[in-house]
């Protein structure tokens, strides 16, 4: 199985700075692709947040280039809790570091992870904070959200007091239940959601920030990215920019970022 790779950021309309970093990368093991995405947020209105998500995701890359070989040479088969042992020791330490640095200049700074690995026709996702993994069919009519908002408002939803709809326009939607960086200045320690599906091949996966989705509906997601319109790397970028300047012409004020995967 093959992989269409794409990916769109921007700063924004208001910040000066895009605290959002990204990491998509491709290798080969034994004739078949093998691709890493990783999305980090840096947390707004913290200081320091482009620092905290570039760090997550220079951990993520050095992985990728010098463990993840040894990893499949021991078999597919394995790979699975190996990745969940590594993943969960590169999220905890990220999440020590960026807090004892944060402690010691004075400063409150933290970012969200989504990892996603695509081996073996199988996907791995690690998640924290409020990033989103979304699956679209080829067939172009359904879409998934595969990973769950760590916010106060999505616990309120769990909770039967808003509606998933309410929750998409609450206040609370942006106050993060867990991050990496923060909660460790605060005491906390962030417990990462795991999972793993099969890949299909002719979907599309989506994994983005929150200042890419909060202006745009999930309809509107799958008509840009319908898996029969996305033939080539070329066609999944102009859909990533489009999406993005018609987040922005509706008043989006964070950072923008969106990764797109096509199993071919």
């Amino acid at each position: 199985m093959g992989y269409l790779l794409s990916y769109h950021t921007d700063t924004g309309r208001v910040k000066n700075v895009n605290q959002d970093a990204l990491l998509l990368q491709s290798g080969c093991f034994k004739g078949e692709q093998i691709v890493l995405a990783v999305l980090c947020d840096g947390m707004g209105g913290l200081e320091k947040g482009e620092a905290a998500s570039a760090a997550v995701i220079r951990r993520f890359a050095g992985w990728f280039r010098k463990e993840l070989p040894v990893m499949l040479k021991k078999g597919l088969d394995r790979l699975e809790n190996s990745v969940l042992s590594a993943w969960t020791g590169i999220l905890e330490q990220e999440d020590e570091a960026i807090g004892i640095y944060g402690r010691k200049h004075g400063v409150l700074m933290g970012t969200t992870a989504t990892a996603m690995l695509f081996a073996g026709g199988v996907y791995y996702i690690a998640h924290v904070g409020d990033g989103r993994v979304y699956e679209l069919d080829a067939s172009g009519d359904w879409i998934w959200q595969l990973t769950k908002d760590q916010t106060l408002a999505e616990r309120e939803v769990e909770r039967g007091r808003l509606t998933k709809q309410e929750a998409e326009s609450d206040s609370r939607r942006n106050v993060l239940l867990q991050s990496i960086g923060a909660g460790s200045c605060m005491g906390g320690r962030p417990v990462p959601s795991f999972m793993r599906g099969p890949v299909r091949r002719g979907r599309v996966y989506l994994l983005c920030s929150d200042g890419f989705r909060h202006e745009i509906s999930e309809e509107e997601l799958l008509r840009a990215f319908h898996p029969s319109a996305m033939a080539g790397e070329s066609d999944m970028k102009r859909a990533c920019i489009r999406l993005t300047e018609l987040d922005k012409a509706r008043g989006e004020n964070d950072n923008i970022s969106v990764l797109a995967v096509k199993a071919v």
